[in-house]
């Protein structure tokens, strides 16, 4: 597989707006047997990345931008469906991101990479003030908070976070993990504000919270009850 060749022409597709080109060149590459994991690793990250740093500095229209994003997110989804499934849990991961299609976009890949690896992921999205977050680690019992394809502007929240996750002290084996976005921009960030691991691909991250430290801590954060939801009540 020429990395840098498919990258290119399916970043032309996407730009472009032309889903049936995008699936059609897709589809060629499945059916050459690339696993469908390689293919989110070495493909549609890269190109996530590239289109988030050309919209970035002002290289590629809106419209490309919007294009490009939501035909890979459905192309990459799509593509989880051929993944190999590990038939265990693994622990529960509480996981926010950046507020723009294309962070969306990133942590999608990654959602999709932890679910195949065994993991229950509660995906959060954007804008989640500090307080739900506190209330969902205790509802979902997660032993593993993932700020995945962060926005620039999200640092100081997320700070303020882990901040008080730790003064709180209700948490204690609660592992936090960074990366993706600012985080990969700029480089020793996520340990600077108090992270337990980082990591700057979907691959390197399956790895790390795969390893044996990581597992042993999020394990022990999390028990047998199941997840309940709330039910708000009417006034």
């Amino acid at each position: 597989m020429k990395t840098e060749a498919i990258i290119e022409q399916l970043f032309q597709h996407l730009i472009s707006g032309d889903r049936r080109r995008t699936q059609t060149f897709v589809t060629a590459l499945t059916e050459q047997n690339i696993p469908a994991e390689r293919l989110a690793n070495d493909i549609y990250w890269p190109i996530h990345e590239m289109l988030v740093k050309l919209f970035k500095h002002g290289q590629l229209s809106k419209v490309s931008y919007n294009y490009a994003t939501r035909a890979l997110r459905q192309v990459a989804h799509q593509g989880a469906a051929s993944y190999t499934r590990v038939e265990r849990t693994c622990g529960r991961v509480l996981m926010l991101c950046g507020p723009t299609e294309g962070e969306e976009l990133g942590a999608q890949i990654a959602v999709d990479l932890l679910e195949a690896s065994g993991y229950e992921v509660f995906f959060a999205g954007a804008g989640v003030a500090n307080d739900e977050v506190l209330e969902e680690l205790r509802q979902t019992k997660a032993g593993t908070l993932l700020l995945w394809a962060s926005a620039a502007q999200d640092a100081p929240a997320i700070r303020a976070l882990i901040d008080q996750i730790r003064e709180i002290g209700g948490h204690p084996n609660l592992r936090i993990v960074c990366g993706g976005g600012v985080f990969n921009r700029a480089l020793g960030l996520a340990e600077e504000i108090g992270a337990d691991v980082s990591a700057t691909t979907p691959a390197a991250l399956v790895a790390a919270m795969n390893s044996k430290a990581t597992a042993a801590v999020a394990a022990t954060a999390e028990t047998a009850v199941p997840a309940r939801r709330r039910v708000s009540k009417a006034a």
